[in-house]
């Protein structure tokens, strides 16, 4: 999503600067290259080590660094990113940058940059409500300054107001949006499945398919990015939940189909990723069962397909399923494409679960054919989403 995009993430001395951790967690998953530049009491509250961790890069702390050629280094950090974000941002910094002050690298480094600036401000409610602070924030945004505007909640303090910083989800969402990156479904409603199903046999043991949901889960993130309203139905995965989308849970192949039944209705995309148990126990059992010296016949029954389910009433939805076939692979695909009325079917191997990549091919309901080479799921993701915008017109 950021791959290529260079962000200075400046920290200055708020309790909020914790949160600025995460924020440099996220940049980096989004394929961003980092720098971070801290002011002297932000260092009170987060050391630079902690950022240097997490961005993989040298941590800005100081003017005039000993034994370090530094010359126009401000000058050379200003012209570097596409984008520079201040959170938290203080009414010192505030006021320092409409003041045109520069004592310190990062007070210095903004005065000399011509790149986007996002300003995130935190602190007191009482501070922000200052007439000075909103005079000063006025002033800036003339000039071209980004806001995004402080949370109602808690404060440090123990006051409640508008003072928090905003969490890093919705900075990230915003800078996605003023470095120009895709929002073409916005205005949508994309229903995302993920994970896999367990269909029990007794209390203890399940039918099952391995899932991560790590595909299911990378493809909701990157259409709440480009400006989608997302609800992700998931069923067991091993990575935590994306913040900020209506994540609902479906442990059994029967509610799934019952959450995407739901919600199938009120969505225009539905991509459906999650790996649904095709079989489940004819018979299941209140008590666990016992071995036996003569074995034990399970007998099976199929689940309902939910995808063959929910496409009865397809419309003008578009649906995009996934498959995943050891032979005959690509016929195999095509047929499961047309038996449910899929636009697009996403074929990827056994090798894929699991796996921080991927390698798949997109076939379309026209007969296309699309090969996307080996890559990480998020980047995966994005390409599945880019043929659902064609095929949205968007």
């Amino acid at each position: 999503m950021l791959t290529g995009k260079k962000i200075i993430v400046g920290v200055t001395g708020g309790i909020a600067a914790y949160k600025s951790c995460e924020l440099v967690r996220r940049l980096i998953s989004l394929n961003a290259e980092v720098v971070v530049i801290m002011t002297a009491s932000a260092q009170k509250f987060v050391t630079p080590l902690t950022f240097e961790s997490l961005s993989r890069n040298e941590v800005i702390t100081n003017m005039f660094p000993p034994d370090k050629f530094v010359s126009t280094r401000h000058v050379d950090l200003a012209q570097w990113p596409d984008l520079l974000v201040i959170a938290p941002a203080t009414a010192n910094i505030i006021g320092k940058i409409r003041a045109g002050i520069a004592d310190d690298m990062l007070s210095t480094v903004l005065i000399s940059t011509t790149k986007l600036v996002l300003i995130c401000p935190a602190m007191n409610v009482k501070m922000y409500e200052n007439p000075i602070v909103q005079e000063n924030i006025k002033y800036l945004s003339k000039y071209g300054y980004k806001f995004l505007e402080p949370e109602v909640g808690d404060l440090a303090c123990r006051d409640v107001g508008k003072g928090r910083m905003p969490e890093p989800p919705t900075i990230v969402e915003e800078i996605v949006k003023l470095l120009g990156i895709k929002q073409d479904l916005k205005g949508l409603k994309v229903l995302v499945t993920a994970g896999g199903t367990y269909e029990p046999i007794d209390p203890v043991r399940v039918i099952t398919n391995r899932s991560t949901g790590k595909m299911g889960i990378a493809l909701a993130k990157a259409a709440k990015l480009r400006g989608a309203e997302v609800t992700l139905i998931c069923g067991q995965t091993i990575v935590p939940s994306p913040e900020g989308i209506n994540v609902e849970s479906a442990l059994t192949s029967g509610q799934m189909l019952q959450k995407v039944r739901a919600h199938f209705n009120e969505c225009n995309v539905l991509l459906m990723a999650a790996a649904v148990s095709d079989y489940r126990a004819k018979v299941t059992s209140d008590k666990k069962l016992k071995k036996e010296a003569r074995g034990r016949t399970l007998e099976l029954t199929e689940t309902k397909d939910v995808l063959a389910e929910v496409t009865k009433e397809k419309g003008k939805r578009i649906v995009v399923g996934f498959s995943l076939e050891t032979e005959k692979v690509l016929e195999n695909a095509r047929a499961k494409m047309k038996e449910k009325n899929l636009d697009l079917i996403v074929v990827n191997s056994p090798e894929a679960i699991g796996a921080e990549e991927n390698k798949v091919t997109l076939l379309f309901k026209n007969g296309k054919k699309k090969e996307l080479p080996k890559m990480s799921k998020e980047k995966v993701a994005q390409g599945i989403l880019d043929e659902v915008g064609r095929l949205m017109k968007r």
